[in-house]
Parts: structure tokens; sequence; C-alpha cells
């Protein structure tokens, strides 16, 4: 793993694969990080002919953490007071922006789990340059009718977290008992464990994801910003999803001009293997069309 100045804060990233292949960025969910993406799933991607680049963002794993910042306070952050909101998602593009100028990365296929999605969403609004497809998974747009947890799933986003890795491990699989998949094939208990023994030994950080959650909460609605977005977008959500309605997959897909919306039946708020034969085809397939696009580009360019 690597360390860079990013401009306002310094990520931590690593990279996967040839580094002449195009540039495949994976950006992890809210009170994750790097280490949420299983090797194998990397491992696909890189043989499908991608430099995977994942990193963790601001506030996560061993990015810049802001503990001198305000504490937490979701009712504040719902009433948009930038007082105690340290930053929001458009500083999180930035971020990933400011990572790929730093890493001399042109243009990059992007592909965001959850907030990842969001930050995904926002990093092609704001730095179109940098975009050359898009990939929102499980994520929404940020418009308050759409996308909502159930409420038993919004307890998940507030629970006191346990201490110590034993503690965080199996509070982690409780949460993924509400939020995970619904359909038996696709619920792997082993899988989980190992993804959440890997976050924690990481670095997780309460504060910080508390701090995520408000800068989703301060955001707002970004369904304007998004059909500006041109470049080839696929999105992908599963119908048992909890903790974001697949309302909000729908949206965003609805927001995104010629988006491509792929619905994974009995799928939650996760990304277990047995839907990697869905999920990995829709990354690279919208992928290789970006690729065809900055191709035609260039040509016309000449």
């Amino acid at each position: 793993m690597n360390k860079v100045d990013a401009g306002a804060v310094e990520l931590c990233y690593e990279r996967f694969g040839r580094g002449d292949d195009p540039t495949l960025v994976l950006v992890h969910g809210l009170a994750s990080n790097l280490a949420t993406w299983d090797r194998a799933l990397v491992q696909l991607l890189v043989d499908n002919g991608f430099s995977v680049l994942t990193l963790d963002t601001r506030d996560a794993g061993c990015s810049t953490i802001l503990d001198d910042a305000p504490a937490f306070d979701m009712a504040a952050a719902l009433r948009g007071d930038r007082s105690v909101v340290t930053y929001t998602l458009d500083d999180m593009a930035d971020d990933l922006a400011g990572l790929l100028h730093a890493l001399d990365v042109d243009g990059a296929h992007l592909v965001g789990v959850s907030m990842g999605g969001m930050i995904a969403q926002m990093t092609a609004v704001r730095h179109p340059e940098l975009v050359l497809s898009l990939c929102s998974i499980m994520s929404t747009t940020g418009a308050p009718d759409v996308g909502l947890p159930t409420p038993e799933a919004a307890q998940v986003l507030t629970r006191r977290p346990a201490r110590g890795r034993q503690g965080f491990v199996e509070q982690e699989l409780e949460n993924n008992a509400l939020i995970g998949s619904r359909a038996p094939e696709l619920v792997d208990v082993p899988w989980r464990r190992a993804k959440f023994e890997r976050l924690y030994d990481h670095g997780v950080h309460s504060r910080g994801s508390g701090r995520q959650l408000m800068a989703i909460l301060a955001s707002g609605d970004r369904t304007a910003g998004l059909a500006a977005v041109s470049v080839p977008t696929v999105v992908v959500h599963g119908d048992a999803d909890s903790l974001i309605d697949v309302s909000g997959g729908k949206a965003t897909a609805a927001a995104i001009p010629g988006a491509q919306l792929r619905i994974v039946p009995g799928m939650g708020h996760e990304l277990p293997p047995a839907t990697w034969p869905v999920v990995v085809p829709a990354i690279v397939e919208n992928a290789r069309r970006g690729e065809t696009a900055r191709q035609a580009m260039a040509r016309q360019s000449r």
C-alpha cells in the first residue's frame, strides 16, 4: 500500500494489474475501507484487462482521519448545518480527483458501492474529464423519496460500535443479518466473516464513519447534476436491499441519460461471490463501452 497527497487529505491506495492497462477505480462504502474488496473479485477485473486502483477514502483505513472535527450530529446534518458538517460528498469526489491527478491518471472507470457510488457519481458530475465510465452499485441519488432504509436497517447506521476485533466482527455479522442478501444461494456467512476481519485489521474508525454519514446526509439531491453525465453508465442494485432500497438504484439509472440498470434478485447490501457472475460482466462491459468511446474521441481529435 502507498499514500499520496490528494490535495486536502492524504489517501492510502493499492494498485493491481498492469500499469499500462486502463485504470478502474473501486470506491468503498460507508464505515468501510479498501480491504472490503475481495482479492478474488479484484483479480477477476485484472484478468479482464484492467489496472485496478483501490483507496481508503478520507476518515477510513490508513487515509487522513479528521478526529479534530465536530462530533456526530445527525439532526444538524439533516438541517444542512455546515458548522458541524466537516465535509460533503463534493469534497470526497475532489479527493478522488486529486488521487487520479497525483497518480498521473488522465481518465478512469469508476465503480462505487453505496457511499462509494455516491462519490463516483459526484466525481462524474464535478470532474467529467477524468471519468471514462461509471458503475454505481447499491447506491442512490440523494433524493429524499428514494433509496430509503427500512426502520430496522436504519438502526445499523447508528449502533454504538462494539469493542475489539471479535466484537466488531460479530456485530457486523448481526448487521448483515438485517441488511444482507435474502436469497439462500447468496447468503455466505464465512465470506462475510472474512471480509469483516479484513476491515478491522486494516483500520476502522467509528467517529470517521459518523462524519461520513453526516456528509451523505448534508449533500442533498444529485438528480439534476446526474442529468449531465454523458459517459457509459451501469447501475447495479439488489431487490432485497433493505439499507438502500432498490428505488435508489432505479432513480439513479433514470437520472443519467442512457444508463443501464441491472437488478440482482435476492441481493441485499453486499456483493457476495455468488453475485459476481452478474456484477463483474456488468462492470467490464460498461467499462469497455467507455474505452470504445475514448478511442473514438481520440480518432476524431487527430
